[in-house]
Parts: C-alpha cells; structure tokens; sequence
C-alpha cells in the first residue's frame, strides 16, 4: 500500500521522528511563533467559540466578515503539546485576503486518547459547517495535518492542506514520541488517514488533498508525504505532493505568514472555491 520505513531500527526511527533533536534551534523558532501569534492576537482579536464541554475545547476566529470563506488550522505538537495560542501569527496572511482563520485547541496525550482528539476536530469542522454552511478548508502542520486529512476522509473538509503531516502511525511505536500516546499496533494502524476511505467523490465532501512538507525536513517526514499523496491520487484523490526547499519541520510553517506566498493563495483559493 505505502513504501516502508528504510529501516526499522528504533534508534533510527528516534532520530527520523524526534523532530526537536533534529532542530536544534527550535525554541528560537517557537518563540517567533509566539511574538507572531501575540502580536496578531493584538491587531486582530478573535472570537472565543467552546466547540464542548473542555477547557481545551475552544477555537479562536479571526473574521474577515459575515460572509466571508473559513479555514481551519490545526496545530500540531505531536497531539501532546502546544495550543491555538502559539499560532494567531497565520492569520493576518489570510485576512488580508478576506478570508476568516479558525484555530482551535484539543486535549493533549496523554491524558486522553488520540482517538478523542480526532473526535474533537471533527465537533471543530461540524461547528463550522453549521455555522457558515459549508464545509471549512482545514490545513494542519504535523499532528495537525495527520487530522486535517482524517476530516477530509470523512468528509467533513472541503479540502485539505497537510504540511508535514503523519499520515502512518505506526514508526511512532518504538519511539519516544509513544510514551505519552500509548500506541500499539492496532490502534496505530485504525487511526492512520492512510489507511482510511479516500475521498474520491463517491461521498460528500472534497477531493483535494495537498501533502506540503519541508525539502530539509527528514527523509520520513518527506517520505510520508510523498507516499500519502501517491496513495490516496491513485484512489481519485486530487492529490499532490510538493516539499518546500530548505525548510525544515518548524520554519516549513514561515510562508503562512506572507499574504503573497504561493501556499497561502493555495489555501485561499481552495477557502474560495470552496
């Protein structure tokens, strides 16, 4: 179905998936995220929507206007870190365009399943589509893009921006990423979107999907991508694969912030076709 790992030693998946040790300068490049997100959230503040019952059931929405296109953005952190706060830095890139960003935040492993954190995105797009009548575009980095391509599976998106996305989730049992997941094989396998139905059209829901990784992030970031892309395109999926030179797993997410960047007018366009 999908290319295998290269290997399969732990140590090698460690160093393939740990992508904080493979950047070492990561809290500089988080703490841009922040003075962006903060300085965003100054200029523009959003729209506190409860999604459920949870404190962490919550999304900010940053609006264009009453009518405008919504696209959702899920953070990742290896669904066991960070928040919507590290990322209201996106939105003025968007809503330079007219169009409206949503963040939310979700419960973090471990103390809940992965499993209900698919379900909270899912309440995230059900809300969204309720409210505006349509379904969102929703784009994720990392964790985020493994659940952008969940909903897109399930119909829930319009479409689907996976940047860096874990689209197989089985490489992650050896290492130490699974201490707070809690993976064994066969719940790795049931929520891995690339082993999900592929959006071919036969359902309602969109049928774009673009798998979006760094060109110096690690050989199975790039490789996961690619394959995801191959995969679902030979199932009717609109599908493609693009790696974005010198970037790696933290500064892949730079463009987002640039209104004249090709990948934001991607997902502007996509929020506008829509």
């Amino acid at each position: 179905m999908t290319d295998k790992p290269p290997s399969s030693s732990p140590e090698w998946l460690e160093a393939e998936y740990n992508n904080r040790a493979a950047v070492p300068d990561h809290p500089e490049l988080m703490g841009r995220w922040k003075a962006a997100a903060e300085a965003a959230r100054a200029a523009h503040p959003p729209t506190t929507i409860f999604y459920g019952p949870g404190d962490r059931e919550v999304m900010d929405l940053f609006e264009a206007g009453p009518d405008a296109p919504i696209v959702v953005f899920i953070h990742g952190g290896y669904w066991q870190a960070l928040d919507k706060d590290w990322f209201s830095g996106l939105a003025p890139a968007f809503l330079a365009h007219g169009v409206s960003l949503a963040v939310p935040s979700y419960d973090l492993c471990p103390n809940v399943r992965l499993g209900a954190i698919v379900r909270q995105m899912e309440a995230v797009a059900d809300l969204l589509r309720a409210r505006g009548g349509r379904r969102p575009v929703v784009f994720g980095h990392s964790a985020g893009g493994h659940l952008a391509a969940c909903l897109l599976s399930q119909g829930r998106a319009s479409a689907a921006v996976a940047i860096s996305g874990v689209f197989d989730l089985a490489p992650l049992i050896p290492t130490s990423i699974n201490a707070a997941l809690r993976l064994d094989a066969r719940e790795a396998a049931a929520l891995s979107p690339i082993h999900w139905p592929a959006p071919d059209g036969s359902t309602p829901g969109g049928t774009v999907l673009d798998c979006v990784v760094g060109g110096a992030e690690t050989s199975e970031f790039i490789r996961q991508s690619r394959a995801m892309a191959d995969h679902w395109g030979g199932k009717g999926v609109e599908a493609r694969f693009e790696a974005l030179p010198g970037l790696n797993h933290f500064t892949v997410l730079e463009p987002l912030t640039d209104p004249d960047n090709a990948l934001v007018r991607r997902i502007v366009d996509l929020a506008r076709a829509g």
